[in-house]
């Protein structure tokens, strides 16, 4: 982990898992795992990028500064979790079927065309208009996708063992 991509995508996924991390633990977390403990400068410029890209923000309380992630923040987080390898899920269809419906409204497109471009690279097929479907276990990213975006009448996920005959056609026609 020796490039600012590598930091800045560390910041992101540590920042992912608290509500907030102190400027200073967030440091001494990513020296750790890097092992150089020379890296505070490419740590600080990574950091001053997701800030700058408005992916990060910072506060500050008393005698610390803390960084926490943003919307768009949570946003990045969910598409380079799809993009790392050892978060694929397994290819071997388990029999069950995932729906998931979504209704964000003309006011709301930005974050219709971010979770339209999650749904696609986590391999959904849009079926009809707000359908997509997909045979691949991503239902937890998405149940977590929902709750960070506070989505709770606009995505519907379902987990079904079976679809009639012409759905399930109609999914197969799509990805030929």
């Amino acid at each position: 982990m020796s490039n600012k991509k590598s930091f800045s995508k560390e910041i992101l996924r540590l920042l992912g898992q608290k509500p907030a991390i102190s400027i200073e633990n967030l440091v001494d977390d990513i020296k750790h795992q890097d092992g150089n403990k020379n890296v505070l400068t490419a740590i600080s410029r990574s950091l001053k990028g997701l800030e700058n890209s408005g992916l990060v923000e910072n506060t500050s309380s008393g005698q610390s500064t803390y960084a926490r992630l943003t919307k768009d923040g949570r946003k990045k987080l969910h598409s380079i979790k799809l993009d790392h390898d050892n978060t694929l899920v397994d290819p071997t269809w388990d029999g069950k079927w995932r729906v998931i419906l979504l209704d964000l409204p003309e006011n709301r497109k930005d974050e219709r065309d971010a979770l339209r471009y999650l749904l696609k690279k986590a391999s959904f097929v849009c079926l009809k208009n707000s359908v997509w479907i997909s045979p691949f276990p991503y239902e937890n990213l998405f149940t977590n996708i929902k709750k960070d975006f506070s989505l709770t009448t606009e995505l519907m996920i379902f987990v079904t063992n079976t679809l009639d005959s012409e759905t399930e056609q109609a999914f197969f026609e799509l990805i030929k």
